[in-house]
């Protein structure tokens, strides 16, 4: 290393400085629409040496930050020697918390006495950040950019000397503790600046360990933003990597992105120590009188044992330094952007130059579905939490479609009515400090390129859709609803402590269920539950439908199930879709489907019914919710408007959000109605009006004649307006709701009827 005009000693870091500044970038944090995800084994926090992958400036300051909220530890780092040629206020502020310049002479042995004082070392391996993400060369080994000489190098193995040297110290106070030279002991202790003898031999018999750890953002956007507009202001002659920096990372700072750290099992580069290395540490360990010694055992070996083990370190720093940058690019968190990139160009390496969207979606959908079951790699959220990926296969989901605006953007792909066309530009060659801009998915195919999974899985699903199983897509559609109600709940499991929650006593399970019978009659019934409910309440009528030889779904609609809170936050659309969703996993199964809708289920039976759809054969509407018997139900709309108004001007959460409800089955049903869950019904039924007439299909009517909730005098306005020419109307005498669950006046008889009545006719 050249000598350079630092002193030898270096400030240690102002505790005090160093907390203003954590509570000062928390508070900026705050209002950053960096989204910021930690994933780490407590364990793993207890390390050492920190190596993260480098993308953007913004990460440089948000490991110190999280290692001192979960450990309370503070961390030093490494910065370029450029920032320390002058004694300004950023100089002295660097040094003052714990930033130490790259060229220093004495770099590792200011570091190695930071991490023996119980201080974390922070470094980025890859020695600068890697805008293009490439980090494997063409033959499969890792290795980066070098902006200084223009070509690919190894990566850094700084952090494996640095760990060596800081074991190699901690080896020679546990040879002085067993020689109980207190003297030399006391002396180091005093050097580094630890309390007692018995805790600086407490550090000695702590392995020394270096945790990889990956940041990655997503999504990578090169839009203007704030920052860029108002630098632009004030200078007109920004340079290209200026540019780039200030559109890629203003955008990481200022445009909702996440940033997923998620951090590695611990490398111990000296737990592969062979018998020559102990055997020439046992011989070298008592020549060792500093810090500095440790360090000079390859540059300014004395003897030819130090010699001997200087080249033992360099080579065993290489083979640590392949698995922890394996082990960092192994920690990437997977997300949509980098499935559809890695899909793109591997398209293009099989000379195609378009894909079909129908078919492009599908195998997305296929590879999510198979990774979600493999333990070697780690999936962003937005590909577990089905809400996120689900709408693949429809052409609507946002993250994809965010995905392929940016890629129109930057000139890389087209689309027409049914296919995405692949743009000479993919295939181009770009500057270091451009390509972020130019070409995003080959930043994103970079980036996924050393998870070797990632693309065989994909490659996989390319033939898997060629033959695509229809049985198999369906059950992974159920597994969706499944795994949506998981989400579901943890998303609100903060409501948990909180009176509206205490109160529910809905102990039920709430899961979608799908049962098929042993001898089928070639008929599937889907059964829509009611509002406040679950598929709970009509899992007992599904399994009597069964013994019939229905195939039966039983359809969850969101919000149900889990909490209040959540259903408040839904849409009459959110249920409709979860119909849709049903339907369409049905008909995977069975060429004819019956379906069957309870009090608000009745009324997005119906509106399916509109939509034509050739696989339905008739609907069984009960207790639609056309009249109320309460009709203070009509001032719902009111109510959730003055809740709207107040929402807004105000940080309450509203008058009223929430009626007290007194349901027949509390272990089904939730004891609070959200106003926006009645306002979203009035919103559903207010469509009736439209979709009846349009209805041609058989349709079965019943309610119960003394509904304590739903007027029968709903019954006659749908026989009305209903522009079906086989239509039926049932009262049941009822003094009670649910009637379908209880099978009151039994009503599964009646049902049976009208669907035996069907299909007889074929």
């Amino acid at each position: 290393m050249n000598k350079t005009p630092y002193p030898d000693d270096w400030p240690d870091i102002d505790t005090k400085l160093y907390n203003r500044s954590i509570k000062l970038f928390n508070a900026v944090k705050n209002m950053l629409s960096v989204k910021l995800d930690l994933h780490a084994d407590p364990q793993f926090l207890e390390g050492d040496i920190f190596l993260f992958n480098h993308f953007s400036r913004f990460e440089t300051f948000i490991p110190q930050f999280l290692i001192y909220e979960q450990t309370g530890a503070y961390s030093c780092a490494i910065a370029s020697g450029e920032f320390f040629n002058e004694d300004n206020v950023l100089s002295r502020y660097l040094k003052n918390v714990g930033v130490f310049p790259h060229n220093h002479e004495r770099l590792f042995p200011l570091l190695a006495g930071q991490i023996l004082r119980g201080r974390k070392a922070i470094i980025f391996p890859e020695g600068g950040m890697v805008k293009d993400r490439r980090v494997i060369d063409k033959r499969g080994h890792y290795s980066i950019y070098s902006r200084v000489t223009g070509n690919r190098r190894k990566l850094h193995t700084g952090p494996a000397v640095l760990c060596q040297g800081v074991e190699t110290f901690k080896a020679a106070i546990r040879y002085a503790h067993s020689q109980n030279d207190v003297a030399l002991l006391r002396q180091w202790k005093d050097v580094l600046q630890i309390d007692s003898i018995d805790q600086l031999i407490a550090v000695a018999n702590k392995p020394t360990l270096i945790v990889p750890a990956n940041i990655t953002f997503y999504p990578i956007r090169s839009s203007e933003n704030l920052l860029f507009k108002g630098v632009e202001l004030f200078t007109d002659d920004l340079s290209l990597r200026q540019s780039e920096e200030l559109l890629i990372e203003g955008n990481i700072m200022l445009t909702n992105t996440d940033m997923d750290i998620r951090m590695g099992t611990p490398v111990n580069p000296c737990g592969v120590w062979d018998w020559r290395i102990r055997y020439l540490m046992d011989k070298v360990v008592p020549e060792i009188n500093t810090i500095d010694d440790v360090f000079a055992l390859n540059s300014q070996p004395k003897n030819w044992k130090q010699r001997l083990l200087g080249k033992y370190f360099i080579k065993n720093a290489q083979c640590s330094r392949d698995r922890y940058m394996e082990a960092i690019y192994a920690n990437v968190t997977i997300n949509l952007s980098h499935l559809a990139a890695t899909l793109i160009m591997h398209c293009i390496e099989q000379g195609q130059t378009q894909i079909e969207k129908n078919k492009f979606y599908t195998i997305l959908y296929i590879a999510i579905k198979h990774l979600q079951n493999n333990t070697v790699i780690h999936l962003h959220r937005s590909l577990l939490n089905p809400d996120d990926y689900s709408d693949l296969l429809t052409a609507t989901n946002k993250r994809f479609e965010q995905f392929i605006c940016a890629a129109k953007e930057a000139e890389l792909i087209n689309e027409d009515e049914h296919c995405y066309q692949f743009l000479p530009k993919l295939c181009t060659e770009f500057d270091f400090d451009s390509i972020r801009l130019e070409n995003p998915i080959a930043v994103y195919n970079n980036e996924a390129a050393p998870l070797h999974t990632v693309r065989d899985t994909l490659i996989a699903a390319v033939g898997e859709c060629a033959h695509a199983d229809v049985d198999k897509l369906a059950a992974w559609h159920f597994e969706d609803e499944c795994r949506t109600l998981a989400w579901e709940k943890q998303a609100y499991s903060s409501y948990l402590s909180d009176d509206i929650s205490k109160e529910e006593a809905a102990v039920d399970d709430p899961s979608p269920f799908f049962i098929q019978p042993e001898h089928a009659n070639g008929y599937g019934i889907l059964l829509i539950h009611g509002l406040l409910a679950s598929p709970a309440e009509l899992r007992a009528y599904g399994e009597y439908l069964v013994k019939q030889g229905y195939m039966v779904l039983g359809i969850r609609l969101k919000g149900h199930g889990t909490s209040p809170h959540a259903l408040r936050d839904q849409s009459w659309e959110d249920w409709y879709g979860c119909v849709q969703r049903g339907f369409n996993i049905l008909k995977a199964h069975c060429p004819r489907i019956f379906v069957a809708g309870f009090s608000t289920g009745g009324a997005l039976a119906l509106k399916l019914a509109a939509e034509h759809y050739p696989e339905m054969v008739g609907v069984i509407a009960v207790s639609v919710p056309i009249k109320f018997v309460n009709p203070a139900f009509m001032l719902v709309s009111l109510l959730h408007g003055t809740n709207t108004l107040v929402g807004w001007v105000s940080a309450f959460e509203g008058v009223k959000p929430f009626i007290d409800n007194e349901p027949e089955h509390p272990t089904i049903n939730y004891r609070n109605t959200p106003v926006r869950a009645l306002y979203e019904l009035r919103l559903l039924i207010a469509q009736l009006d439209e979709l009846l007439p349009q209805i041609s299909l058989p349709v079965l009517v019943v309610y119960g004649d003394q509904d304590p909730i739903v007027s029968v005098k709903g019954a006659p306005i749908i026989m009305d307006k209903l522009g079906s020419q086989h239509k039926q109307i049932q009262v049941i005498k009822a003094q009670r709701h649910g009637i379908l669950m209880e099978n009151i006046g039994g009503i599964w008889g009646v049902i049976d009827g009208f669907l035996n009545e069907l299909r007889k006719r074929g």
